[in-house]
Order: structure tokens, then sequence, then C-alpha cells
């Protein structure tokens, strides 16, 4: 839907683009960098090599993407990673074409595929934006693709431009994990509070003067530890005030964490905020 009294501007935008700098204010050395980031994605499949599992927790998102599939669509996945919803989408739908810089993470898919047998999967080696094509796609789908999105309102529009029926972003949010909240609000430890969220695509979809809809799925990770002092070690990453004293994180952590056979865990429960809206003229 066309949002006809939105006023040409580019706030959101330019504050998408400034909250892509680290702590430090500058951009991430993987988003300016493509040599560093296909090392991370060698580096992530290599580990991977062996298990296409999907991770957990995408499995409930999966299921909420599942009802807007057609077995005859024509599907284009952005930023597809280690195929978490790729060959799912695969196996529902007539072709599946995924986009990414990657060429371990294409590499990857392709083999996985060939294992599964899908034969209607396709590969476009290169940015989302610097995609081109003489057809368009009945659905495109892309999940926590944004992170090198700099130029995030013309990623949006090529969507827009090459959806024939729906677009579908998905994007995992808060809450914070809530031990950081008390470190915070007892203690006034700093915090690396999120610095982009799903409501920022929202808000720059208003401004291309569309009105998209948003769905929240619940979602539960459970982090393993297989010490209490890994616990400790990998429960400060949040954290910007040096010095976290010991008995404070010692506290924070206590009401989350359980014990089983020696090892620890820890669930977090956020959320994936699904977006989707049909195709149409664009405001600007």
């Amino acid at each position: 839907m066309v949002k006809e009294e939105t006023y040409k501007r580019s706030f959101f935008e330019e504050q998408w683009q400034e909250r892509m700098k680290d702590w430090e204010g500058n951009l991430p050395e993987r988003m300016v960098d493509d040599t560093c980031e296909e090392h991370f994605w060698r580096c992530f499949i290599e580990r991977k090599q062996g298990d296409a599992k999907p991770d957990a927790y995408s499995q409930d998102i999966m299921r909420a993407i599942v009802p807007f599939i057609h077995a005859e669509d024509q599907l284009l996945e952005i930023g597809p990673g280690s195929g978490n919803y790729t060959f799912s989408l695969a196996e529902r739908a007539e072709s599946l074409t995924v986009v990414d810089s990657s060429e371990a993470v294409l590499t990857f898919l392709k083999t996985t595929s060939e294992e599964k047998k899908l034969k209607n999967l396709h590969m476009f080696h290169g940015k989302w934006e610097n995609f081109s094509s003489d057809k368009s796609y009945d659905v495109i789908f892309g999940m926590n693709c944004f992170y090198r999105m700099f130029e995030i309102k013309q990623a949006l529009r090529l969507m827009n431009q090459y959806a024939k029926r729906l677009v579908i972003l998905g994007m995992t949010t808060g809450p914070i994990k809530p031990h950081y909240v008390y470190l915070h609000q007892k203690y006034q430890y700093e915090m690396k509070w999120p610095r982009r969220d799903y409501i920022d695509l929202l808000n720059l979809l208003y401004e291309l003067g569309i009105y998209a809809e948003c769905r929240m799925i619940p979602l539960k990770k459970t982090y393993r530890f297989s010490s209490f002092e890994e616990l400790l070690n990998k429960s400060t990453s949040k954290v910007l005030s040096p010095n976290v004293r010991q008995e404070h994180l010692k506290e924070s952590l206590e009401p989350y964490v359980y014990c089983d056979n020696g090892s620890y865990f820890y669930d977090h429960k956020f959320h994936a905020a699904i977006i989707t809206w049909t195709p149409s003229p664009l405001f600007y």
C-alpha cells in the first residue's frame, strides 16, 4: 500500500548508516572489506561442514514463513548464509534463486543441495545492491541479511522492484539477555545496546511510502557452557564498561543459568520480526 501523504526525506536512512558504525565510530571491517567477509564465511562453513542442520530457533521462523509460499512459486533469497531456510524453501517451491557475495557460502549450498537431490536451486554471486535480472520473482525473502547494506533504501527498492507478489524480510530482535539488563540497572554498567533493529526497517519502508505488516515470533536459544569459567568469560561481550566485578556478574547470571551433568545452560528468550509487504509503486 502506497502512503500518499509521505514526504520525501531521508532521516531514517542516515540514522541507519550512522548506526552501522561500531562503538569506536568505524564501519566494521566485514562490511567494507570483501576479503574479510569472505574469510569469515569460509571459516564458518569449514566449521559447518558435515552438519547442514538449521539452527533450532530457525524452525520456528520457517513455520511462520511457510503459509506465504506456494508450490508454483519462483523464489529469491537474499543472503542465505549457511542455509537455515534455503533448503526448506527449495523443497516447497518450483524454484529458488539465492543471492550471496560469498563464494564459500554458494559452494556449500550447491554441494548440500546436490546431496539433498534438490535440482531447483540457482545461484547468483554478488551483492544484492548489484543484483540485476531480466525476470522477477513471486516472493523475495531475506533473513538477517542487512548487516552490509549501507545504501539500505536502494536495497529495499530492488526488493520491491523484483517481487511480483510479496516481499518477506526477517530480523531477530530483543530483548537482550536479561543479565545484561540487570548489570546495567543495578550497577550502572554501560552496555552495547542494539544499534539497528526491525523498527528501523519499518521506518525506512514508511519513508518509501509503504505500510508493511509485522508479526513478532517468540524464540528461544539455549547456550551451553562446558564450565562455569567459560560461562563467565562469554557473558560480558555486551558490556562496554571495563573491569566487571566477578561477584556482580555471578549475581546477574544466577537466576538464568542452570547446571546439568557438569555443563551450564542459559536459556535466552527473544523474538524474530517478520515484515511483509505487497510490491507497489514507491513514493520515491
